[in-house]
Parts: structure tokens; C-alpha cells; sequence
């Protein structure tokens, strides 16, 4: 039976709509217009239309963040996506740790990806759930009223290397350096933020479980699953998919089916600054990016 971790008012969350301004070199977005609750803002995220992938002005509907989040784990990296139901879309897919920006975060959406990774992505240990820290800054620990958190470790969060063009919020240059596309069909900015997660050198017999909100009854409510994890693993080698698909659940990782699997529009190709697609197959996706692809072995996907 899910157990519910938190709950929260809806209409508590406030986002702002946005200009955005792209160059070949270049994206910058700033802020437009009046706050926006989450039922306007959803009322927003309508398909919009632009001629050039490279050189545009045009406005959208809200700023949103991903964390592509790397595992280091028994000498091998991982990928992590979670299995998320959309409603507003009518799909399932697995996408990255991701989340909307609200309005007081929006010239600090690193802020916005970190809480998402503590709020999304649980780490339980035999003697408790793991807290967070990315460098010098603690993650908040969003359900310590129903959790016990390990007081002893600590997982910790370190950026990796950033893309190539850089993004501005205002004058501002986003340091981190996260990629940025503009969804066409939700008319929505995304930032990407490449983080690796480290967990404590004396952790045994981990689980990962995903913790995702539903509208319940006017309130959004966080469940714990534990008979749906929901949270996945994407063995790498040499930096791309292996076509594997596994959960880990206390320290023994088990291979997931992947038919019929469908991954979020993040996965999917880009023009210039634009995606397109609203979703992606697994098997389409791993025929471009597949590392048994480079050793001409199609075995894996």
C-alpha cells in the first residue's frame, strides 16, 4: 500500500511566463509578464511554431529543469531516470529527475534541479534514508517528518561538464553551463543539468525509489511505492547506453523489461535549440545511441 510522505497546496506553487531569445551562439530568457499558478500555466504549455532553430524571439509558457544524473556504483556508471504517468499527456514514459521552476528561482534554476533531485530520488540504506549535499549546500529533506534520515552519510552531488553554448538569465550567465532546448509542443524552456551522485563509501545494501506527486482531492501528494520503485538504472560504457534496463533494491541490481517502454522528449533528437518530439521509443532511441552500436554488436538493444 503507498505511503504518503507529504502533502501540499497546489495553488501555492507561482511560476512567471517567459521572453526567449536565441542566437548560434547563445540563449537568454527573462522573465514576462504576471505570476502564473499551476492551472494557468498548464493552460500555457500550448504548441507554439518557430521558423528558424537558431536564430528566434518568441514567448513561452514556463521555465523547466532536468538533472541527467550519473551513479557511481560498484565501479561502473549509471544513468537514472523514473517512471512518471502525465497526465496533462496522457502517456507514461521515463524521463530525468525533473521539475517546473517557480517564480523566485527562476535566475536560480540549479537551486530548483537539487531539491527536485532530494524530493524525487530516495536512497534507503539499512540503517535509514540518505541526505544530500551538493559542495557546501545540505539538500532539504523533504519528508523528515515520516523518514528517518541517516545523521552519520551522506550522498553528495558535483556538476560535470557543461555544454558548449552557454545560457543567460538576463545579464546573467547560468555558470553551470546547463543545455537548454525549447519544447515546441508545451512551449516550454528546459534546462539539463549534468550532476554525478556519489553515495558513502560504507553503503551497503542500497535501494533507489522514486517519489513522484499526484493531484489528490485539490492537494498534491508525495507516496512511497515500494512495490513500484519506479526509479531505473542505464549501465554505460564509454559514456553511452548499453541497451540494459535494471532497478536496485537492497544492493542486488535486477534487469527491467524495456518493451514498450517510451522515453520523455529529452531523450529525443534536437534542431538547433528545438525539440519537437513529444516523446521517443526506447528501441528508436537506442539505435542512435547505443554503446553496443560502436562494437557493431546489436545484440544489447
Amino acid at each position: 500500500m503507498p505511503r504518503i510522505l507529504d502533502r501540499k497546496d497546489p495553488s501555492a506553487f507561482k511560476t512567471l511566463p517567459l521572453h526567449v531569445e536565441a542566437s548560434t551562439d547563445a540563449l537568454s530568457y527573462q522573465s514576462l509578464g504576471r505570476p502564473l499558478n499551476f492551472s494557468q500555466m498548464l493552460e500555457r504549455r500550448r504548441p507554439v511554431q518557430v521558423n528558424d532553430s537558431r536564430r528566434f524571439a518568441v514567448e513561452l509558457a514556463n521555465l523547466g529543469v532536468s538533472v541527467r544524473l550519473t551513479l557511481g556504483l560498484q565501479g561502473r556508471d549509471y544513468w537514472l531516470v523514473v517512471r512518471q504517468r502525465r497526465h496533462d499527456r496522457g502517456d507514461t514514459v521515463l524521463k530525468l529527475i525533473s521539475g517546473y521552476v517557480p517564480a523566485h528561482e527562476l535566475n536560480l534554476p540549479l537551486l530548483t534541479a537539487i531539491q527536485e533531485v532530494a524530493e524525487e530520488c530516495l536512497i534507503e540504506t539499512p540503517e535509514g534514508w540518505l541526505a544530500g549535499r551538493f559542495g557546501d549546500t545540505w539538500l532539504p529533506t523533504p519528508y523528515q517528518k515520516t523518514l528517518h534520515y541517516r545523521q552519520a552519510n551522506h550522498f553528495r552531488l558535483s556538476p560535470l561538464s557543461g555544454a558548449a553554448r552557454p545560457v543567460r538569465t538576463g545579464s546573467l550567465t547560468l555558470l553551470e553551463r546547463p543545455q537548454a532546448y525549447v519544447h515546441l509542443p508545451t512551449a516550454s524552456l528546459q534546462l539539463v543539468y549534468d550532476l554525478r551522485l556519489e553515495l558513502p563509501r560504507d553503503s551497503r545494501h542500497v535501494s533507489l525509489f522514486h517519489v513522484d506527486e499526484t493531484l489528490q482531492d485539490g492537494e498534491l501528494v508525495a507516496c512511497l511505492q515500494r512495490r513500484r520503485p519506479d526509479i531505473y538504472l542505464l549501465p554505460l560504457a564509454q559514456g553511452k547506453p548499453t541497451g540494459e534496463l535494471l532497478t536496485l533494491l537492497k544492493g542486488e541490481l535486477k534487469p527491467a523489461s524495456t518493451r514498450g517502454v517510451w522515453l520523455s522528449e529529452s531523450f529525443a533528437e534536437a534542431d538547433g535549440w528545438l525539440v519537437r518530439e513529444e516523446r521517443v521509443r526506447w528501441k528508436d532511441w537506442l539505435a542512435n545511441n547505443c554503446a553496443a552500436k560502436a562494437c557493431s554488436s546489436r545484440k544489447a538493444c
